[in-house]
């Protein structure tokens, strides 16, 4: 500085300072906020979730349908087919669709609703074909060979005018004539209630037998984690079978097994956070100023653990739904009429080659849902993480 002569500084004028661009203050959880809202992918999770729960708290009461409503004539309906239109011989005209997994004829409307089961004559069992009469027009349903086709009277075949959607089972129907849709609603009730309890429990019972094994260390640590050893080594489907013994089958011996067992993970997760932040200053400033154990805790320690707490908790979610979903596949989960995704997957893997969209929309269903969960996990991980600030 002493170098440096003095003709050559000048004074500035007020109005002459350049400013200085600074970036504004963000708060930690302002600040995680942003960085949430700026992963895509978690954000339409977010969406994706939001929606879930809403169909499923509101979306069985706009249907005219229950989950348990069972209609024989109306089973196994696509939820898009294509429709026919044959001339009745008297001014009017049948819209129809073909069945082509049961050989049943359908009759809709021009908006795609459908009206009922249509009644065709005595099946030919040597010919295997069966007469369909429509006023003074009559058709014939062969299927000697597949895929089944309607021939005309003069023996030329009908071709369909176009696709329809079904606009009155938008999912289609299962083999009980029971409506999809409401079936998936209540599918995702009961996996959102799953969901629910896992959360609960993490909450109430993971995070505090972890923060106090980790906190208070020494045998009182050992022998709560010799614990939680214990309960991890019981497989899960051995110990959903032992409850069925004192228990009915249902969704309750799920809630209690998942209530019981599914805390060990986040309670090893909270214990190791605990272990590493016991050790900072803060925490020996509030202990020398008298601070209880509790307080200690539940305001210092747990409150610094709550971005991993708050990932693991998503991701533990999408697990107690599949497993959920896999008991109720191999029967140990909820009964019959209640619906379920594993139920629902589970009964439609037996027709899954004649009508495979009973299987497609439990089974895309799940997948989302675990999808949606993961990947808010990972925002969530991201955005907490003071390491991935930029």
């Amino acid at each position: 500085m002493s170098d440096i002569a003095p003709q050559m500084w000048e004074k500035l004028e007020p109005g002459d300072a350049a400013p200085v661009a600074a970036a504004p203050s963000l708060t930690y959880w302002q600040d995680a906020r942003r960085r949430l809202w700026a992963n895509k992918p978690a954000v339409v999770s977010i969406v994706f979730i939001i929606l879930l729960i809403l169909a499923a708290i509101f979306g069985p009461l706009f249907s005219p349908y229950s989950y348990a409503d069972q209609n024989l004539r109306l089973s196994n309906i696509p939820p898009a087919f294509e429709t026919y239109s044959v001339a009745d011989g008297q001014g009017g005209t049948i819209r129809f669709f073909l069945n082509a997994s049961n050989f049943n004829l359908y009759e809709v409307d021009t908006d795609g609703h459908v009206l009922g089961l249509l009644r065709g004559e005595r099946k030919d069992m040597l010919k295997k074909s069966q007469a369909f009469i429509f006023g003074d027009t009559t058709i014939t349903l062969d299927y000697s060979s597949l895929p089944a086709k309607l021939v005309a009277a003069d023996g030329a075949a009908i071709t369909p005018s176009g696709w329809s959607w079904n606009r009155t089972f938008l999912f289609g129907t299962d083999q009980l004539g029971r409506d999809v849709l409401v079936r998936q609603l209540y599918g995702a009730r009961i996996s959102l209630t799953v969901a629910f309890v896992a959360t609960l429990v993490n909450f109430f019972i993971g995070i505090f037998y972890g923060g106090i094994a980790g906190y208070i260390g020494g045998k009182t640590d050992a022998v709560m984690m010799r614990i939680v050893e214990i309960i991890s080594t019981i497989p899960l489907t051995l110990y959903v079978v032992l409850l069925m013994v004192v228990f009915d089958s249902g969704l309750y011996s799920i809630i209690i097994a998942i209530g019981s067992v599914f805390w060990v993970d986040m309670a090893r997760i909270v214990r190791g956070q605990i272990l590493s932040l016991k050790q900072q200053d803060y925490v020996a400033a509030a202990r020398t100023m008298g601070a209880s154990t509790s307080r200690i805790l539940t305001r210092h320690l747990l409150p610094n653990s709550i971005g991993p707490i708050i990932v693991t908790l998503t991701m533990l979610i999408p697990s107690a739904i599949f497993i959920e979903s896999f008991m109720s596949f191999i029967g140990l989960g909820v009964t019959p009429p209640l619906a379920s995704w594993g139920t629902l997957t589970s009964e439609a893997v037996e027709t899954m080659r004649a009508y495979p969209h009973q299987l497609f929309f439990p089974a895309a269903a799940i997948s989302l849902t675990m999808f949606a969960f993961n990947f808010l996990g990972d925002g969530l991980r991201d955005a907490l993480d003071p390491r991935f600030r930029k």
